[in-house]
């Protein structure tokens, strides 16, 4: 890409990082609990006040309150703040790293939709079906678009047998060894495969790889600190999101430049 378009591209993608950003702080706080995602309006979970618009501004307001609400003073939780800067670096970044701005929207709600879930898991250690049959729902038919713009249609079969090889790869780890992943692994890896293959297929590998490296440092961490065991099990599908979001943001030039696989 011309770097003068990247750099257009960046504050709107950046701003749409922010707002959707802070939609999903919303999803993965009410999703969960089976509440409306409109109803009531944003509201204070402690004293209930709604709150005034200038409290709504994403990453501004938090600051702003210093991660507190104005009336009763019940800390907000970085999460939120977290979850909005994330959703916006990965709109940013992957508005400079992709071949085609036809392909952005696909991977903006791709990665959206996977920090929303690893939100979730992080927490309750649930990756919700729903969410995971939404974003890879959404994320393939915009993958098509993506296709239909570039006439790359090579590119969406990738991403197809990269989802389905993912999907069975799990399924039969999950199958093997029932404790060692949870079956929403299974469905959100599928997403991950879908997601990388569609940047060739040679990403794949490389994204799941990516996704168990990050995984084993906090598992070592803990294991190092006595607060775990080899036993202990800990949330995978945050560290499956990271390794398909930072494969597919990085992955083709790490092989380029590497060779690998």
């Amino acid at each position: 890409m011309n770097t003068h378009f990247e750099l257009v591209a960046a504050l709107p993608a950046g701003i749409a990082g922010l707002a959707i950003g802070s939609f999903g702080t919303v999803v993965a706080d009410r999703l969960p609990r089976g509440e409306s995602l409109s109803r009531p309006g944003s509201h204070c979970d402690s004293c209930g006040r709604a709150l005034r618009a200038w409290e709504n501004v994403p990453v501004l307001s938090y600051l702003l309150l210093r991660g507190r609400c104005s009336s009763c003073g019940a800390r907000i939780s970085p999460r939120v703040l977290l979850m909005e800067l994330l959703t916006a670096a990965c709109f940013v970044g992957f508005s400079g790293r992709l071949a085609s701005y036809w392909a952005l929207p696909a991977y903006c709600v791709l990665s959206a939709g996977l920090i929303v879930l690893s939100a979730i898991d992080f927490r309750l250690r649930r990756l919700p079906t729903a969410i995971v049959y939404w974003t890879g729902a959404l994320g393939a038919a915009l993958l098509l678009v993506a296709s239909a713009g570039t006439g790359d249609w090579g590119a969406l079969v990738s991403a197809g047998i990269g989802g389905a090889a993912c999907f069975a790869v799990f399924l039969a780890i999950f199958m093997a060894v029932p404790r060692g992943i949870g079956f929403g692994d299974v469905r959100l890896v599928a997403v991950c495969g879908l997601m990388l293959g569609w940047l060739g297929l040679r990403v794949v590998p490389l994204g799941l790889l990516l996704g168990f490296v990050l995984a084993s440092v906090p598992a070592l961490a803990l294991v190092a600190l006595r607060k775990a065991n080899r036993k202990s099990q800990i949330p995978f599908g945050p560290y499956l999101a990271a390794g398909a979001i930072v494969g597919s943001l990085f992955g083709p030039a790490i092989i380029h430049a590497t060779g690998l696989f």
